[in-house]
C-alpha cells in the first residue's frame, strides 16, 4: 500500500496567484470577487482539482472568512434568551431546569431576564444542555 503525496508545483501556483491576484478582503467588491474564484473552483469538483487549486481555493476561504467575521458579525444572545432558546429546541420545559439552577422561582427570574446566572449556574446548565458555558456569561 502506498501513499501518494501530491507537491505543490511553484510555477503552476504562482501562475495561479498572478491570474487570481489574492489579498486581504477589505471590501465587499473584493469579497465578491474572491466569491466568485472560489466558485469557479468549487465547480470543478474536489477530485479534479490541482494541488495548486486547492490552495487557492484554501487561501480564498481563509481570506472570506476573516472579511465576513468582521463584516457581518453575529451578535451575541443574551444569556437568558440561550436558555429559551435551547429549552424550546429541545422540547422541555422551565421545570426541567429546576434541579439544574435550583427552584422555580430561580428559573422564572432568569427567563425572565431579571436575574442573571451566577457562574455556578451557568456551569450546570452548560453541562444539562451540552454546550459551552460561554453561552451564558
Amino acid at each position: 500500500m502506498s501513499t501518494t503525496i501530491e507537491v505543490l508545483d511553484l510555477k503552476r501556483y504562482g501562475r495561479l496567484l498572478a491570474r487570481a491576484v489574492p489579498k486581504v478582503i477589505k471590501t465587499e467588491g473584493e469579497n465578491e470577487r474572491a466569491l466568485a474564484i472560489v466558485e469557479s473552483l468549487m465547480e470543478k469538483g474536489e477530485g479534479n482539482m490541482t494541488v495548486e487549486e486547492d490552495a487557492l481555493l484554501e487561501l480564498l476561504t481563509d481570506l472570506i472568512h476573516d472579511f465576513e467575521e468582521k463584516a457581518y458579525p453575529i451578535p451575541k444572545s443574551e444569556p437568558h434568551r440561550m436558555v429559551a432558546f435551547l429549552l424550546e429546541q429541545r422540547g422541555l420545559a422551565p421545570k426541567d431546569l429546576w434541579p439544574v439552577v435550583g427552584s422555580k422561582s430561580r428559573v422564572s427570574e432568569i427567563l425572565a431576564g431579571k436575574r442573571p446566572m451566577t457562574k455556578e449556574q451557568a456551569k450546570k446548565v452548560a453541562e444539562f444542555f451540552h454546550v459551552g458555558v460561554d453561552l451564558f456569561i
